[in-house]
């Protein structure tokens, strides 16, 4: 019993801690930037870490081929690149803020699963 209300109280210092880097994690993610490309570079997106498109450019000599559906494709195809870098920046970032916590195991914790917390 003590020894699962001890795993408690660990869980609940370390979602503390959590807490507390979140604002330092938000306040980076405005800065974060990740560029996604598609149509060889015919089409290059720039997006922040709050996913917000910042810029699209298109090469212009995609107008000359008149196709409207292959340019929505690369716009799509050049954003879902993007977000996907993103996200790969973002849980590098998040990792490097949270290093050493275990999410997981704070997760079953608290859920009254197990009590896994490596050094601590």
């Amino acid at each position: 019993m003590l020894k699962g209300l001890s795993g408690m109280m660990h869980a609940l210092k370390q979602a503390q801690a959590i807490q507390g880097r979140m604002g330092d994690i938000q306040s980076k993610m405005a800065d974060l930037r990740a560029e996604g490309s598609a149509g060889g570079g015919m089409v290059t997106v720039t997006m922040n870490g709050q996913q917000k498109l910042l810029s699209c450019k298109i090469d212009p000599a995609i107008f000359a081929t008149q196709d409207a559906e292959m340019l929505e494709e690369l716009v799509c195809a050049a954003v879902q690149q993007a977000q996907e870098r993103l996200g790969e920046v973002l849980a590098s970032e998040m990792s490097s803020l949270l290093g050493g916590y275990d999410l997981e195991g704070m997760q079953k914790a608290l859920m009254g699963q197990s009590f896994p917390f490596p050094n601590s």
